[in-house]
């Protein structure tokens, strides 16, 4: 497990807008940090709109959104079966993202 890894998910039943259920998510936490009981990652979404804070990726030939306004700290042995990893070019976009949602930009 690596910063950048896309991973299956289930999230916890929860209320709102908050995202659950069986999905996908890039683990988004420093390398440094992965030997931690928890693992900070961004859901992703395949019906989320277009927004400036969605870096769009594939998984499995089929578009999805990252949706970096959902940043959560779960418990490591969520992550289901890796399906890939993010390119350089995807990882700096989730990155600016990020910024962008915690005001760093």
């Amino acid at each position: 497990m690596v910063r950048g890894d896309v991973h299956a998910i289930k999230l916890p039943g929860r209320r709102g807008h908050v995202q659950r259920g069986r999905r996908y998510a890039v683990i988004v936490q420093a390398d440094e940090l992965l030997d931690l009981s928890t693992v900070v990652i961004c859901p992703t979404s395949s019906s989320t709109p277009a927004a400036s804070f969605h870096p769009q990726i594939d998984i499995n030939g089929e578009p999805t959104r990252v949706m970096c306004e959902m940043i959560a700290a779960i418990d490591s042995r969520a992550l289901g079966r890796r399906v890939r990893h993010l390119t350089l070019d995807e990882t700096r976009e989730i990155e600016d993202s990020l910024s962008l949602v915690l005001g760093f930009a």
